[in-house]
């Protein structure tokens, strides 16, 4: 995965995510877990690091904006 921007963390509330998931299908349903309770970037593809088991997933969400349920 790529650094982290400084941007992403520059304040707090700021959080980025890093999820490692057996498939895709579990990585998109905790991001999905995630957006449902803060205001979060939406992602629409997994990486796959070779020679390592699983996908990756990356997002970012801002804690101080909860959303209401």
């Amino acid at each position: 995965m790529e650094a982290i921007n400084e941007v992403h963390v520059a304040e707090s509330g700021l959080v980025v995510v890093d999820v490692a998931a057996a498939d895709d299908q579990t990585a998109f349903a905790f991001q999905t877990a995630l957006a449902a309770m803060w205001a979060a970037t939406s992602v629409e593809r997994t990486t796959r690091d070779p020679g390592q088991p699983g996908v990756r997933l990356r997002c970012y969400l801002d804690m101080r904006q909860r959303l209401s349920t």
